[in-house]
């Protein structure tokens, strides 16, 4: 399938871009992103070529291939014209199709882009039968052309597609040359985040052991207790759920891995509030860098800390990744040892308010019993040494762990969890209740 499309040129990563492939490479894979969806409309092999085709003319991030110099420099060249492929496959017998999807996806996850040969999307459509109607779409992003939200962006825009036709979106060459000439921005987050490394202690962790078994865990755990007792406790003290789950994290590390100082992590902020972003396809994300003591306080006084510390995080988490890294060993020379920042927090749950009333208190007692640790999995590497994620599920909190457990021993991860449950929970009930 031939493409053609305005926008074409090379140039530097974005500042994002950037951040995700020193990840990339850190971790050895493609973070790729994407999935099956059954589709059960009727629509047929062409339509889906259409819709490849709209993504490759829309989205610049879509037809661009890395440069990587023998140095290790790495660039970007945006295409014009060019080919893809969408994959057909056809299930026999036609009951099979699901399973054949989830094997064609399972099969694009283990096996990383070739970043400069291969456009960084890849699509197939799985037919019930010869000569059917496609079943199921397989689609899958690499990392270095968007995030979560370049992702929505694209879903948006394709039910739009009569409207928007083929012209092309504004795309990350434009950033590049926005953010050149964003120095002073760059300059004020590097100086916030200074002030913050020379406050906190070096060290997160109070030990290391080498693990017994398998070093590295994920752990998914969810409850629907503290998803109620995070909106009552949020709606007592009008403010979204959000700096309820980062103040219980920080508490919970505090009774679990000790240490001295306040409370530090990373984490992840989007950059789609900025002006001219909200619908850019490409990384946004940089990291923020949240500090805020949370202990002998009370729950009110926690949230509220926590609240504070995540807004100056995400003020501040627009920058020239380089300038960052910089600073980093800038500091640590100056105090004689580095600063650990393997402490990280994800937030992607979206679209949180303030809720309206809170949820009773029976309610969160009654759903105490359905907490759950959903599956348990060994992962081959991990580059740090603590993350949790927030996912987006409804009626629930559902928090994936990652963690090394030569610093987080495997008991210890699961009683970390409990602790943000408890801490929600009895906060819920009684906000002056004290941290720790």
């Amino acid at each position: 399938m031939a493409f053609a499309a305005d926008g074409a040129g090379a140039g530097d990563l974005t500042w994002g871009q950037r951040q995700v492939w020193t990840a990339m490479c850190e971790v050895g894979t493609s973070m790729s992103m994407g999935g099956v969806v059954p589709v059960g409309d009727g629509r047929d092999v062409d339509d889906f070529a259409q819709e490849l085709r709209f993504f490759l003319t829309r989205y610049p991030a879509m037809r661009t291939l890395l440069r990587i110099a023998p140095d290790g420099t790495t660039t970007q060249e945006v295409y014009g014209t060019g080919e893809a492929d969408l994959e057909v496959h056809t299930a026999e017998p036609a009951e099979g199709a699901q399973a054949l999807a989830d094997e064609i996806f399972a099969g694009w996850k283990a096996r990383n882009f070739d970043y400069t040969r291969e456009w960084p999307i890849r699509m197939a459509a799985v037919r019930a039968g010869d000569g059917g109607p496609v079943s199921h779409v397989v689609v899958m992003v690499c990392h270095i052309a968007a995030d979560a939200g370049g992702l929505g962006v694209m879903i948006r825009e394709l039910g739009e597609r009569a409207t928007i036709g083929e012209r092309a979106a504004t795309g990350h060459l434009e950033l590049v040359a926005r953010q050149r000439a964003a120095g002073r921005q760059s300059d004020n987050a590097m100086r916030f985040w200074e002030t913050q490394l020379r406050a906190i202690e070096p060290q997160r962790f109070t030990r290391f052991a080498e693990p017994d078994g398998d070093r590295f865990r994920q752990l998914v755990w969810r409850s629907p207790a503290l998803h109620l007792a995070a909106e009552r406790l949020a709606a007592l003290l009008g403010v979204d759920a959000a700096p309820v789950i980062l103040a219980a994290y920080g508490v919970a590390f505090g009774r679990v891995a000790g240490g001295d100082g306040p409370f530090a992590a990373q984490v992840i902020i989007s950059n789609r509030f900025r002006p001219g972003l909200a619908d850019l396809v490409t990384p946004l994300a940089q990291n923020g860098l949240v500090v805020f003591d949370a202990k002998g306080v009370s729950a009110a006084e926690a949230v509220a800390r926590a609240r504070q510390a995540s807004m100056s995080a995400s003020k501040y988490a627009y920058y020239d990744p380089d300038a960052r890294l910089a600073l980093i060993d800038r500091v640590a020379k100056e105090r004689g040892e580095p600063v650990d920042l393997a402490v990280f927090h994800n937030e992607r749950r979206l679209g949180l308010r303030a809720p309206a009333a809170p949820p009773a208190e029976d309610a969160i007692r009654a759903a105490l019993p359905r907490t759950e640790f959903v599956r348990e999995t060994v992962m081959p590497y991990f580059n740090e040494k603590l993350m949790i994620n927030i996912d987006d599920l409804p009626e629930t909190v559902q928090i994936t762990t990652e963690a090394d457990t030569a610093y987080l021993p495997l008991p210890d991860v699961r009683r970390f969890l409990s602790e943000i449950e408890n801490f929600v929970v009895a906060a819920a009930l009684d906000p002056s209740t004290r941290t720790f």
